[in-house]
């Protein structure tokens, strides 16, 4: 476990330097390797691309098992430290999450507080219990895991109420462990602002048209900066655009 926990330990140290940690998510080996060729620190997988390249769509329809094999795939192509989209662990326990993804060789993990099977929320204490015991697996195995606690509040309203619930679900999972927190889909310059200054942790922020660009999110003081799904759709759309270039030639 040497080289997983100096990679836990340089992921996590990336959250907290000058810069923001800018996290380019891939969803292959291949798509994995171009990002750290380009002299990326790390590599962030997007749930929503893994799926994808099975042939499922995001919201934990993909087994378990396939989403294991192509992180262990990814790990094996690149020598930088890889966090992964976890979604909200599969049904799997925590203990069992853990050692999952430290066998497939991750040593981070996004965590997201949706319940797939209900389409809500789960309760926050609960997701704080288990944030808890996730650390305490990691520990437990030799490897302080990276754990980027997810909150869904923003998928479900912008408006203050969301903001509130948002920041609380925050404040109570930093408490319970997390290294980081992302508040998905939060773009409001001020509000942006507001939970770094309050969540207590590091926070991610989701890049698209809508929140403020890499250096203004620098100035903010976010410390993570993903693209989600962002570069698959780049990708799909790429291709997608090729396919009609030879059709119309046909």
């Amino acid at each position: 476990m040497t080289d997983l926990t100096a990679k836990a330990d340089a992921l996590r140290q990336f959250h907290h330097a000058d810069t923001p940690l800018i996290l380019p998510n891939i969803w292959d080996a291949g798509s994995a390797r171009l990002v750290a060729d380009r002299g990326f620190p790390a590599i962030a997988t997007t749930s929503s691309g893994v799926a994808e390249s099975l042939g499922f769509t995001d919201g934990e329809n993909a087994p378990a098992a396939e989403v294991f094999a192509a992180l262990r795939r990814i790990c094996a192509a690149v020598d930088v430290p890889v966090t992964a989209d976890l979604e909200s662990g599969y049904g799997l326990a925590p203990a069992e999450l853990v050692e999952r993804m430290l066998e497939a060789g991750a040593v981070g993990l996004n965590y997201e507080d949706s319940d797939h099977s209900t389409g809500g929320l789960r309760d926050a204490t609960e997701q704080a219990d288990r944030i808890a015991a996730i650390k305490a697996a990691g520990k437990e195995s030799g490897v302080d895991i990276v754990v980027n606690a997810r909150t869904d509040t923003f998928l479900r309203g912008q408006d203050a109420a969301a903001f509130e619930a948002g920041l609380q679900r925050a404040v109570q999972y930093v408490a319970a462990g997390a290294d980081c927190v992302y508040p998905i889909l939060l773009a409001d310059e001020a509000l942006v602002s507001r939970f770094v200054a309050e969540a207590g942790a590091p926070v991610n922020v989701l890049l698209r048209p809508q929140t403020p660009g890499l250096s203004r999110l620098a100035q903010l003081g976010v410390a993570r900066i993903s693209l989600g799904g962002g570069l698959a759709r780049v990708a799909q759309q790429a291709v997608a655009a090729e396919l009609s270039t030879l059709a119309s030639q046909m």
